[in-house]
């Protein structure tokens, strides 16, 4: 972003309407002999007139107000003194000519940050162009002595240099002199910028009251605020710590009462840990004696064991003998039945060749005996066509005899061909018609098709447009859904969000339009009617709690609006179209985007406008324009009369890419009703031609009929004599070819004879073959007999064997398995020996249980189950007794002494937070007993202002929760409408120019209230229609000029005519320009004396 301002002169001038005392209007300009202009030597006779030696204001300045501005190279200026009034301040001037740059210097001036201001984030930007230091330098009015406040910003490190009456002082002492005197720059109800002006309907409740309180209210009453919400939190903090108090006496006297029956548990405990202990000392000696029994009778099943694995391996011996053997017999066999099946395969091929031979033979003879078939069946059809034929001559002789006598058929047969040629000749123009006809039907029908097509794929994205819309705004999606279910209840025309119903003609180009449009109007919808849109938002928003944007359409149409000169002027520079050519759009929304946006004087460029974008700023005098990835913004300045430029890359397009073009839609509908009406008059016709050929063609079947009928009589005759001499040529064509079949069956037996013979022989060969093949699976059939017989023999010796085996196989194991379990039983034996010793404190050598053991021994179990048994049980109810030891006496009198300090400690906490609840009610009583006051003195003011408007207005303190401190906040709601209810101001329910009205009331409501020295509202009439402004016009003038409220800025670049003006109010006219005259020369006496003698000497003509 680039911003090129140059200016030579700047100047600003006011008029002091109390200076002026009574004056007359005449013809716009005041007349009196008392004037006053402003100079810059004017600063030193501020400070001497506005005070007295009693250190009062004679002009009606409150501690704290401005009495002076002076700027040097700050924004527009060069330098200016601004001396305002101590009531209402009107700045007025055009647009760019510095207005705002006073309230900047206002802000800064008095240690506020840039972030108020909401424009450039650091301070060095607010230095004119060009210059490497500027200042600002504020009066504020102080009993005894002014104070004086002056910043110099440096551009080059961004530091600013601060002075209290010329010395030296830091930006905290700067602070606390302005917080001194009540000044609150960063504060909205006392310091509303431009910029922040839609911030104010933005803010919060919380927020509202917190500015309204440092605003207006006592100093100690945001203190005390303060101090509630601090005290509610130490309040709950202080109500946790008691219930954790509690809650923790609880649970420790809970277990001092358990810890009375531990120590009786404890002496349980012990008795059966002691059972425990003489169990599991007699336990080992049970287990030896067990394991030692059980070692005997191992060592006896093993010796049994071994007795039996010898006798079978003796039985066993005879059977793997025998085995063997049959092994032997029957390798030599299994040779023998190899080489006969080799050989009845070779003996097998052989048969089967001369099997083939022998078929190829009977082929052959069959085809011979076929063969003279064929020529007896020939013959004999000949002689059954020779005697046809004399038949047929016969016949046809007759009808010729028959035939002499008939009558001229020429003329009837002329007549009827005549008629014939009439009804063909019709019949071919209705079968050419329907052809045709068929053909265009074909024809318009594969058009429909394509037309349907691609109606189709447009409405396909339409519905991606709609999927969009749901994902990025889904309660303008709903709100669309509601829309057109419920289209009948509006009168006038209702679009859709702009988004669905603006069509791009080319998607490259939505980045343009996108940069142009911004969202909120892209998803808002489009009214023909006011009452249509009050009714839409009143359902949506107000009972769907939908948040959405509409807006209205002009109610002149302005999308015919001529651009302010041809694009062909443009094209120089690279421009090709305006931004309105680029898409369709209803009338309406399209009036809309060219009244609101301009969209019909926006062009846009190329490449090339990019390459010369210099000489396109110095001479197409565009406002707006476009290059190819930029956009641009061009401005005269009103000072210099110098060109300010500004350019931004375009932000890719997000909604308008997914193109319709809608002329085409419109077009493919159009063209599908006529086709659709066109194939049904085609169906029309088609049917109307079917019948009609359908008529000729029986009429022409007819004439046909008819005209056969006659020629068939007429060449009767000459047909008959040329059948029949056919018919007798063919007669000696057929009594000519006649066949030998005796000499064809002789030829046919002399073949077969010799075939047979060749059959006889291959017959003969083919036996042979077949003889040998019998003998050799006669003897393969022997070999395999036996086979079987010695592989039923050895199967069964190796059943006999492999169950031998398995035997022996299970004795061995379990032979060495008896041995391994006799020696791991003799360790176990000697290892639990040892271990009951161990268990008895025995020596080595001692063998029996000792003395004292001996009758408890007796009394315990003699089983080891018995004995686990018994002591799962001990062990089971020694484990009830679980965290038991010998402190449990001591612990128990311990918990005593400290439930006793926890009940002290806790009446204590609970006497302390009755007292901080006391303090707390006595606080809240400070606090909010002067707010409900203060905000029933804003609600009075804020209503009388509404209804002097006829609308109403209301603010109140409103709190979920009376203990929530920091949940109060100011509620203010307002209605503009008699049909419609109070709704809360928000930054979506109202109009821009309705949350301009009620934020201006609300600090017009806070005026004659106001503990702060001055307010600053910069431009908060911009929205506002002129009835509007013309009644808060009036409302802030009756309340800032009343002589017991603070002074008032208030700046605006326009001013209706016939205002009411107050005597206590100052006008400061700003104008800017390279002519201007410098405000130290300029002289107000001077300019009323000649506007005085204007005025004569037109009153004299």
């Amino acid at each position: 972003m680039t911003n090129d301002i140059i200016e030579s002169k700047a100047a600003l001038w006011f008029v002091n309407m109390a200076a002026l005392g009574k004056r007359k209007r005449s013809g716009g300009v005041f007349t009196n002999s008392q004037t006053q202009n402003s100079r810059p030597n004017l600063s030193s006779n501020t400070r001497d007139d506005t005070q007295t030696d009693g250190g009062s204001d004679e002009r009606g300045f409150v501690e704290g107000s401005i009495v002076r501005i002076t700027m040097h190279n700050f924004l527009s200026y060069n330098h200016s003194e601004v001396i305002p009034g101590p009531n209402l301040n009107m700045i007025v001037g055009p647009n760019g000519t510095g207005k705002s740059s006073i309230v900047c210097a206002i802000c800064l001036g008095l240690a506020g940050k840039t972030a108020v201001l909401g424009r450039g984030d650091k301070v060095g930007l607010y230095v004119k162009r060009g210059c490497a230091k500027g200042s600002v330098e504020i009066e504020l009015f102080r009993k005894g002595n002014n104070l004086v406040v002056q910043r110099e910003i440096c551009v080059e490190n961004n530091q600013s240099m601060w002075t209290l009456n010329g010395r030296h002082a830091s930006l905290k002492a700067v602070e606390e002199e302005v917080r001194a005197l009540h000044v609150q720059v960063g504060n909205l109800c006392q310091f509303l910028p431009q910029e922040k002006v839609g911030e104010f309907a933005k803010m919060s409740k919380i927020e509202l009251l917190e500015a309204t309180e440092k605003s207006i209210g006592p100093p100690e009453m945001y203190e005390f605020h303060c101090k509630l919400k601090t005290f509610r939190t130490e309040e709950k903090k202080m109500e946790n710590m008691c219930k954790e108090k509690a809650s923790h006496l609880e649970k420790l006297s809970q277990r001092h009462d358990r810890s009375k029956q531990d120590v009786e548990r404890y002496y349980e405990k012990k008795r059966h840990l002691d059972m425990i202990k003489m169990l599991e000392s007699k336990r080992p000696w049970v287990e030896y004696e067990t394991a030692r029994e059980e070692h005997i009778a191992v060592k006896l099943e093993r010796e049994e064991a071994k007795d039996k694995l010898r006798s079978l391996k003796d039985s066993h011996a005879p059977v793997v003998r025998r085995l063997q053997a049959l092994d032997s017999q029957l390798r030599p066999i299994e040779g023998h039945i190899k080489e006969k099946g080799l050989a009845i395969r070779e003996a097998s091929q052989k048969c089967k060749e001369k099997q083939d031979q022998l078929d190829l033979k009977s082929k052959q003879i069959e085809d011979l005996q076929q063969a003279v078939r064929l020529k007896q069946t020939e013959e004999a059809g000949r002689q059954k066509r020779i005697l046809h034929t004399r038949h047929m001559i016969e016949d046809l002789q007759t009808q010729l005899r028959s035939t002499e006598q008939q009558d001229d058929l020429a003329p009837q047969i002329d007549s009827v061909n005549a008629e014939l040629h009439r009804v063909q000749d019709h019949r071919v123009q209705t079968d050419g018609e329907m052809t045709d006809l068929r053909r265009e039907k074909n024809s318009h029908t594969g058009e429909l098709t394509i037309l349907q097509n691609r109606l189709r794929g447009l409405e396909n994205v339409m519905k991606r447009k709609e999927d969009a819309l749901n994902r990025r705004f889904r309660d303008t999606y709903h709100a669309l859904q509601w829309l057109r279910n419920n289209r009948q209840r509006f009168k006038g025309n209702v679009y859709e969000p702009m988004m669905l119903v603006v069509n791009v003609k080319d998607s490259r180009h939505a980045k343009y339009i996108e940069n142009v449009i911004p969202q909120n109007d892209l998803r808002a919808f489009v009214f023909q009617r006011q009452d249509d849109m009050e009714a839409f938002m009143t359902e949506v928003r107000d009972r769907q709690r939908l948040r959405v944007n509409a807006v209205i359409a002009p109610a002149v149409s302005c999308a015919n609006r001529p651009p302010s000169r041809p694009i062909e002027d443009l094209q120089y520079f690279g421009f090709f179209s305006y931004l309105r050519e680029l898409f369709d759009a209803p009338e309406e929304v399209m009036s809309y985007l060219c009244h609101q946006h301009r969209v019909n004087d926006i062009p846009v460029g190329t490449e090339k406008t990019k390459a010369m974008i210099e000489t396109v700023i110095r001479e197409s005098q565009l406002r707006i324009f476009f290059t190819a990835e930029e956009k641009y913004t061009v401005k005269k300045s009103s000072y210099s009369n110098k060109t300010i430029s500004s350019n931004s890359a375009l932000r890719p397009s997000q909604f308008l890419s997914m193109t319709i073009d809608m002329d085409e839609k419109w077009q493919l509908e159009d063209k599908m009703r006529a086709a659709e009406r066109s194939l049904g008059e085609m169906d029309t016709r088609l049917k109307d031609l079917q019948d009609r050929l359908s008529q000729l063609e029986r009429r022409d079947n007819e004439l046909r009929a008819q005209k056969k009928l006659l020629l068939d009589q007429k060449s009767q005759k000459r047909q008959l004599e040329q059948k029949i001499s056919t018919k007798q040529d063919s007669l000696r064509q057929m009594e000519e070819g006649g066949i030998d079949l005796q000499r064809v069956e002789q030829e046919a037996r002399v073949k077969i004879r010799a075939v047979n013979s060749e059959k006889v022989a291959i017959v003969a060969e083919f036996t042979q073959y077949m003889k040998l093949r019998a003998r050799l699976q006669v003897d393969k059939v022997y070999y395999a007999l036996d086979i079987v017989q010695l592989t039923a023999e050895r199967s069964r010796l190796e059943a006999e064997s492999r169950e031998c085996a398995s035997e022996l196989k299970a004795l061995e194991k379990a032979v060495a398995d008896l041995s391994q379990q006799k020696a791991r039983l003799q360790q176990v034996c000697e290892g639990l020996l040892k271990k009951a010793k161990h268990v008895c404190n025995m020596g080595p050598n001692d063998m029996a249980v000792p003395e004292h053991l001996r009758p408890a021994f007796g009394q315990l179990p003699n089983t080891l189950d018995e004995i686990d048994a018994q002591l799962n049980e001990e062990r089971s109810r020694a484990e009830c007794f679980t965290g038991l030891s010998a402190t449990v006496v001591e612990e128990h009198n311990k918990k005593t002494q400290e439930i006793q300090q926890l009940k002290q400690d806790l009446e204590e906490r609970k006497k302390s937070l009755d007292d901080y609840r006391l303090s707390i009610s006595q606080a809240k009583e400070n606090w909010l007993n002067p707010l409900k006051q203060l905000i029933e003195q804003i609600n009075k003011k804020f209503s009388d202002f509404f209804c002097s408007m006829q609308c109403a207005g209301e603010v109140d303190l409103h709190s979920e929760n009376e203990e929530e401190y920091d949940k109060y906040g100011i509620r203010i709601r307002v209605k503009f409408r008699s049909s419609t209810q109070l709704h809360e101001l928000t930054a979506h329910h109202q109009s821009g120019g309705e949350r301009s009205v009620s934020t201006m009331l609300y600090l017009m409501a806070l005026q004659e209230l106001n503990r702060c020295p001055f307010r600053v509202v910069d431009e908060i009439n911009q929205g506002m229609d002129p009835v509007n402004e013309r009644r808060v016009f009036d409302i802030v003038v009756r309340a800032a000029c009343n002589g017991t409220t603070s002074q008032y800025f208030f700046i605006t670049p326009k001013v209706l005519q016939n205002l009411t003006y107050a005597d206590e109010m100052t006008v400061h006219c700003v104008h800017n320009g390279l002519q201007m005259l410098p405000a130290s020369e300029w002289k107000l006496k001077s300019f009323i004396r000649r506007s005085q003698r204007k005025l004569k000497h037109a009153a004299n003509q």
